[in-house]
């Protein structure tokens, strides 16, 4: 018989791609008001991937991850997925996004991205959102599935994943060191 206990806290990843580079700006203290400080931030990344949002959002577009600083209870992803949805409307303009915000978390072993698009491969977590196992880490680094949006899957962004996965490591133990 399994016995159920409390699961790590994950670190809260928010990725944002954008028409504009300037709208980050006004975004990012948004964000932090409402999940805390960042401790991480990317880089701007190359977004030609897909032409999937352009109809919507023009192009070219530009993506930036944001890391904080605090952990989160798992159980938390659909929440945080509803209210960066909210976020996404308030950035929006004649009913089209200049936004699209995909918060997710990383544990040890994977990577978890929120969506409210159903698949096969997605588990439904509540408020009408799904969580995707976007990556998973074995032998030393983080892999991709054959479902990985090539924009994860890049080495560009794997390599900074890893860099988070060895923040929250560090955090990890501080923080169970700082439990009786």
């Amino acid at each position: 018989m399994s016995t159920p206990k409390e699961p790590d806290p994950a670190k809260l990843i928010i990725s944002l791609f954008m028409n504009s580079k300037d709208i980050f700006e006004s975004v990012q203290p948004e964000l932090e008001k409402e999940f805390g400080e960042c401790d991480m931030t990317s880089s701007w990344f190359n977004f030609d991937f897909t032409d999937y949002y352009y109809k919507e959002m023009g192009s070219p577009l530009f993506r930036r991850v944001v890391v904080f600083k605090e952990m989160i209870h798992q159980s938390d992803l659909s929440g945080i997925k509803v209210r960066t949805n909210l976020l996404e409307k308030r950035f929006a303009t004649n009913g089209k996004r200049s936004l699209n915000i995909d918060p997710g978390y990383l544990l040890l072993s994977r990577f978890i991205l929120a969506t409210g698009k159903d698949y096969a491969h997605r588990i439904y977590v509540g408020n009408g959102i799904y969580a995707d196992l976007t990556l998973m880490y074995k032998k030393g680094s983080f892999n991709s599935l054959e479902w990985t949006y090539p924009d994860y899957a890049s080495d560009e962004m794997l390599h900074f994943l890893e860099q988070v996965r060895a923040k929250y490591a560090h955090d990890l133990k501080q923080d169970r060191q700082s439990k009786p």
